[in-house]
């Protein structure tokens, strides 16, 4: 699905999406999910440093909240965070700036499907809250497996369906009914926090994308759900 629906590129209007909510973006993010999404980015953190790794590829990093945890949290490390969206980056870029990580983190613009990523040079990649609204899910995560060196991680943080069909029906009635309101009246794009909440109820269900991770070139890929399945974290290993 597209966030407006217009003859543009699924690819294309994402990144105008992200470029008209992005002065907004943190604010709605961190209130309309009651800052539980801290704690999630917290999790992921974790598991990345278990890795040890020394170079990590934050993709869709949007306005840099995984990649400044990152370099915050892990010794030495060094961030390149990649997003299509330059709106979203100069928030990012500001953010770095002000906590003194522009020498930890660089950001670039780039396209999840045309990573100008060297192959195998990465230690571990993330994605949080950005596979979704790649433009072919599929290519994406093989560029992702492409950019990872052998015996390296993926980590990915997404939204998910909670199995429980009461709670499923409390969270979706906020997520399809209140949110958009909300975050259309703050951000002036309704249409944006429209697409949101739907392209989470798109995306393949935690089984599927699994297999779709296996077959884009990763094994022992397993997942851990997220306050009663609102969210996955997904891991793999080349």
């Amino acid at each position: 699905m597209k966030p407006y629906n217009t003859d543009q590129t699924k690819k294309e209007e994402v990144r105008e999406m992200f470029d008209r909510i992005a002065p907004k973006y943190d604010l709605l993010n961190h209130t309309l999910s009651a800052s539980i999404d801290r704690l999630w980015r917290r999790r992921v953190v974790n598991i990345v440093r278990r890795a040890k790794p020394r170079r990590i590829l934050d993709l869709a990093t949007g306005t840099g909240d995984l990649a400044i945890a990152l370099a915050r949290r892990i010794d030495g490390v060094q961030v390149l965070g990649v997003d299509l969206s330059e709106g979203m980056l100069d928030i990012a870029r500001r953010k770095i700036e002000a906590r003194g990580l522009d020498g930890r983190i660089v950001l670039d613009r780039g396209d999840a499907e045309h990573l100008e990523v060297a192959q195998a040079s990465i230690d571990v990649a993330t994605v949080a809250f950005g596979v979704r609204n790649f433009g072919d899910l599929d290519v994406g995560l093989r560029e992702l497996a492409r950019v990872i060196r052998p015996g390296g991680k993926v980590v990915i943080l997404e939204f998910s369906r909670p199995a429980n069909p009461w709670f499923r029906t409390v969270y979706e009635f906020y997520a399809y009914r209140i949110l958009p309101r909300i975050g259309g009246l703050v951000s002036h794009d309704r249409k944006a926090y429209e697409y949101l909440p739907a392209s989470v109820g798109e995306f393949p269900l935690p089984a599927e994308f699994l297999r779709r991770l296996e077959a884009a070139g990763f094994k022992n890929c397993k997942t851990r759900s997220q306050s009663f399945g609102i969210a996955q974290i997904y891991t793999g290993e080349r």
